[in-house]
């Protein structure tokens, strides 16, 4: 199983929200490449990456702070948060970012999201409010079906869906494990979880249900996961 820290970035900032509003951001850095340096020297292979600003804009905001993170680490980079377009896309593998997190434009054109996986490195974000898919930075939500939308992504080269279930996402409260499985068991593809990971517990509970890897955020910021220990016992 694969854990990947996350570094979301608002302003320049290394943040987390609660339940993806805005105005509940607290900041941890004011340097986040020294956060994925401390995630590369914990043992970590990947960092999963979101521009909070380009997600509610449609483009890229945080450039300058993911170019630092790319030159000052070894890491695999995954990045999601406003991506729309092809040419953002080659933008971002020409800065060194290894995957990219297509989210909204999945729900909006998910034959573009197609098209793009068979060319490119491509992770598919389902955020889900209830179940049901969540867009614009989670903005809004749509009357599609989480489920529904995983199903689209089955055999068409889509590398991975993180799914996020938004209304546990920096609360600590534990992940949806159940819903999880469910979009696994849906689109055959590599699963993984976010929103809501608190403590071992929850790692414990994805190696038990076979889910392929998890984000961890807020538990690694406020102290109640110990990342070293948690990687130890996914390797």
């Amino acid at each position: 199983m694969t854990i990947l820290p996350a570094i979301d970035l608002k302003d320049g900032k290394a943040v987390r929200l609660s339940k993806g509003l805005m105005e509940s951001a607290k900041i941890y850095s004011d340097e986040p490449w020294q956060v994925a340096k401390r995630f590369e020297e914990l043992g970590s292979e990947w960092v999963h990456l979101v521009d909070l600003n380009g997600a509610f804009a449609g483009e890229p905001k945080n450039l300058e702070q993911i170019k630092k993170i790319r030159e000052n680490c070894n890491l695999k980079l995954e990045l999601g948060g406003g991506i729309r377009d092809e040419d953002t896309i080659k933008m971002y593998l020409e800065l060194g970012i290894d995957r990219l997190i297509l989210g909204s434009i999945a729900v909006k054109n998910p034959q573009f999201v197609r098209d793009m996986a068979k060319k490119y490195p491509i992770v598919v974000g389902i955020d889900a409010i209830d179940g049901m898919v969540a867009v614009e930075g989670w903005a809004e939500t749509s009357d599609m079906k989480a489920t529904d939308l995983a199903k689209e992504f089955a055999s068409c080269g889509v590398e991975a869906i993180i799914c996020t279930d938004v209304g546990r996402d920096g609360m600590m409260s534990g992940l949806n494990l159940e819903f999880t499985k469910e979009i696994q068991e849906v689109s055959g593809l590599e699963t993984i979880a976010s929103g809501g990971l608190k403590d071992m517990s929850d790692i414990n509970g994805l190696i038990e249900m076979g889910i392929d890897g998890t984000i961890v955020g807020k538990a690694f910021y406020e102290g109640t996961l110990d990342l070293e220990e948690a990687f130890k016992a996914t390797k």
